[in-house]
């Protein structure tokens, strides 16, 4: 059998960077929620976050790792919403804030998942979640485009 330390699958799996689950989103969305608001709107991407098990990383994977994920969800969008612009500044006038989240499994294990979240604020106090769950053996294979695949997964449940 071949091992591959922990810390070390999980920083390349998420491309130092994200198989399938379940999207959340309200079961009756905002009226900001629709393809013609979301195809040219302005987004933020917030702060990234990790969490669950702080053990599986150390300082320099999750600096590589919050950097993927906040990189790859702009991305993302933007490969869903050509006509959409990312922002810098979150003070910017009518802009979704987006806020990538990883949650870690307890153990690296094969069988294990990750979830990767994207929350949406979409201003007025709406906001929309989009999760799924990510296989570690799925994101392995990815490589290093692992946070590419799994943003882009997330927002094809966009509208």
């Amino acid at each position: 059998m071949h091992r591959i330390p922990a810390a070390s699958l999980l920083a390349a799996l998420l491309g130092a960077s994200l198989s399938a689950g379940a999207a959340n989103t309200p079961a009756s969305p905002p009226p900001a929620w629709t393809t013609a608001t979301l195809a040219t709107a302005r987004y933020v991407i917030l702060d990234p976050r990790i969490e669950g098990n702080p053990n599986l990383l150390n300082s320099e994977q999750r600096v590589g790792i919050l950097a993927a994920m906040r990189r790859d969800s702009a991305g993302a969008i933007k490969r869903r919403y050509p006509r959409a612009t990312i922002v810098a500044d979150a003070g910017t006038p009518g802009v979704i804030r987006v806020t990538p989240v990883l949650v870690t499994p307890n153990a690296l294990v094969p069988w294990a998942k990750l979830t990767a979240r994207l929350q949406f604020d979409l201003g007025g106090g709406q906001q929309v979640t989009l999760d799924d769950q990510f296989g570690l053996l799925t994101l392995w294979q990815q490589q290093g485009q692992a946070a590419n695949y799994t943003y882009d997964r997330l927002v094809q449940r966009m509208p």
